[in-house]
């Protein structure tokens, strides 16, 4: 660093700078991809010993430990010898939140970031880009590749049970005998329905194989759950009728044609009096300042456009989408904040008009 770039420190060219900064985000993703933290955490403390734990250039390894040690992932101890800091730690495979996992660029989510080297595109077009980068779009490469679809359900269990206390406790599901939980592969927050309300049996409704991993995966869990698992597209009439539709985390996948025909099949798919509840995440407040919960609405959101074409909605356009279904939203709890993820959701009840 010169002394003239020195004097921005603080300034908003300081900021500018740190914003346009590619390089830690992929430094990060590729310390992800080869374990750092785990080789570290196991002896492997200098570079030398990463670069052979891992099959990397000493060199180059040393160069990218030395910029995550400068961003506070890592911190340098001896001359040469590196440890996690507190935030490297988050990295380590067993962590409980995973983010290693999310940042792997041989996982799915950190395999489908790569697709914003093409944000222009989906700028420019309004449409996602993970296709024009891998062949194929998102769902159907996980359906095409088992070990991605695989590592995605596993990113989705992810303290699934205290994820989804919050949103099951703010229903009622006393009058709720049946929940058709259209997309809801790998099954946990149906699982949480049931444990929460054991007079509710339910159904998870997915492709065919989500469905099959989301079947193996309850019955080897607790195989006299009140659950059945049904391959179908919801974009085809639903082959289960129940009194309520669950879609959980779902619609946000989809731009809003697509997600009015789900809302419709949905609807064909109720019983008489039924209802359809939407669990997705919350809009930030609005007298809110710009703040970290609106960082984790827009991060969603860009990723929903560049990875699917779909959007995190506001209640606004919840209300609108419902309209152009026939649905009508007869009540909406927000927000619902988990000790888990750093985030709130929504619950969005809606009925036929």
């Amino acid at each position: 660093m010169t002394s003239s770039s020195r004097q921005h420190d603080g300034t908003p060219m300081d900021a500018l700078i740190s914003m346009c900064d590619l390089v830690t985000p992929m430094a990060l993703r590729v310390a992800a991809t080869l374990r750092l933290t785990d080789h570290m955490l196991s002896g492997a403390t200098t570079a030398d010993a990463l670069a052979g734990a891992t099959g990397s250039d000493s060199g180059a390894l040393h160069r990218l430990v030395r910029h995550l040690a400068a961003v506070g992932v890592y911190r340098e101890g001896e001359p040469g010898t590196f440890a996690p800091t507190d935030v490297g730690l988050l990295l380590a495979d067993d962590h409980p939140v995973q983010q290693r996992h999310w940042l792997a660029l041989d996982e799915p989510i950190g395999r489908a970031d790569l697709a914003f080297t093409q944000l222009l595109e989906a700028v420019r077009t309004g449409r996602p880009t993970y296709e024009a980068l891998y062949g194929r779009p998102f769902w159907d490469d996980l359906s095409a590749e088992p070990e991605l679809g695989e590592s995605f359900d596993r990113l989705m269990a992810t303290e699934e049970e205290a994820v989804h206390a919050a949103p099951v406790a703010a229903y009622d599901w006393s009058g709720v005998r049946h929940v058709l939980d259209v997309g809801g592969a790998p099954g946990g927050f149906l699982q949480s329905v049931v444990r929460h309300a054991p007079h509710v049996r339910g159904t998870v409704l997915d492709l065919p194989g989500p469905a099959d991993r989301t079947r193996g995966r309850l019955t080897a869990m607790d195989p006299n759950a009140p659950i059945d698992v049904v391959g179908a597209d919801f974009f085809d009439e639903l082959p289960v009728r129940a009194d309520l539709v669950l879609l959980s985390m779902v619609l946000l996948n989809w731009q809003d044609d697509d997600a009015r025909r789900i809302l419709l099949r949905c609807r064909e798919a109720l019983e008489p009096g039924g209802r359809i509840l939407l669990r997705e995440r919350a809009e930030p407040q609005k007298d809110a300042t710009v703040s970290t919960s609106d960082r984790y609405f827009s991060v969603l959101d860009m990723r929903m456009l560049v990875f699917l074409g779909g959007r995190v909605r506001t209640e606004e356009e919840w209300t609108a989408l419902a309209a152009s279904a026939g649905l009508a939203v007869t009540s909406l709890v927000t927000p619902i904040s988990s000790p888990v993820v750093p985030f709130d959701f929504c619950l969005i009840e809606m009925s036929p008009v």
